[in-house]
């Protein structure tokens, strides 16, 4: 079951475009006011803890797999995807990984913003779920050249050599990089201009930044990320926001309240909902949180889709 946390501002339902983006319902809000001093830590512990049903965790095929399926759902798929390599200013290239839809007309571009587990197979599978509802996904390897011998994730020993190396990464960095994979996909001859975020625990909480930086932006999700901590950068945003939160996640959920009150005050849309039962890092553990993980995600994918389909049109 959901609890939904609506803005002043924002209505009360959002309608499909098309079969796949199911209709959203709006319920009454839970809070949290617990302490949030460090929004990613624990994720390393959290990714380890074991699955605790894999018929469980396979989910369904319209929606995005739970880590342990990702390579499955890849080498399965129907779709296109490729790496290409994106430019950067001063002539550096950024690794990413595009999925594109099978449509035939030309499509929106949604970036995929990746975990402080950087670019995964599982962050891949998410990107090539995005290209089944329609969309062209462009996850960025925002370590690239950061790994041993210039590499990037996959170059990494270890999962916390790559959580520490997605730490080291610079606000200012990270926005450029996100800048040059934007005007890469617009410039795609299968993109219609529309750009939209969306990321997953520490790209959840670039997702949200990253809109107070770039004005194109049409829409920007975050997952279980925390809301920028200067409330005054907030009115920047030109882009609607959408948050999908996991009830059993209090020091991420005590970021929202914050920017739900300076989003209304400013007139910007902030669309916060939380997931009773469900956890940090819900639509990769699937199988976790006594089931509460696997209902939030079918919940909240079709909740975004229906953000999509209004704001990307």
């Amino acid at each position: 079951m959901k609890t939904s946390v609506p803005a002043a501002i924002v209505v009360a339902a959002l309608v499909t475009a098309a079969p796949a983006h199911a209709q959203v319902a709006t319920s009454s809000r839970t809070s949290s006011s617990a302490a949030a001093p460090d929004p990613h830590a624990g994720h390393a512990m959290e990714a380890q803890a074991p699955a605790a049903s894999s018929a469980k965790a396979k989910g369904a095929a319209n929606l995005p797999p739970a880590e342990e399926d990702a390579k499955a759902r890849l080498n399965a798929s129907p779709r296109h995807g490729e790496y290409a390599d994106v430019a950067l200013p001063g002539g550096a290239k950024l690794r990413s990984w595009v999925s594109y839809p099978e449509r035939k007309d030309k499509a929106p571009v949604v970036i995929v913003i990746h975990e402080i587990f950087g670019l995964s197979d599982w962050i891949r599978s998410v990107a090539d779920q995005l290209a089944a509802d329609g969309y062209i996904a462009i996850a960025p390897d925002l370590l690239t050249g950061k790994g041993p011998n210039g590499g990037g994730t996959e170059a990494y020993a270890t999962r916390d050599d790559v959580v520490a190396g997605v730490r080291g990464l610079t606000p200012e960095e990270v926005v450029t990089k996100l800048d040059a994979v934007r005007a890469y996909a617009t410039k795609l001859p299968a993109a219609n201009g529309k750009t939209a975020t969306v990321g997953y625990c520490w790209g959840g909480s670039t997702s949200f930044m990253y809109a107070t930086k770039q004005a194109g932006l049409n829409a920007a999700v975050v997952y279980y990320g925390g809301s920028p901590s200067d409330a005054s950068t907030l009115a920047a945003i030109k882009a609607p926001v959408l948050g999908l939160y996991g009830e059993n996640d209090a020091r991420v959920n005590a970021t929202i309240e914050p920017a739900k009150a300076e989003m209304a005050k400013l007139k910007k849309v902030y669309e916060p909902h939380i997931y009773t039962g469900a956890g940090h890092g819900f639509l990769r553990a699937q199988a976790g949180q006594d089931g509460a993980n696997l209902k939030a995600t079918q919940e909240a994918w079709p909740t975004m889709l229906a953000f999509f389909a209004k704001h990307l049109k």
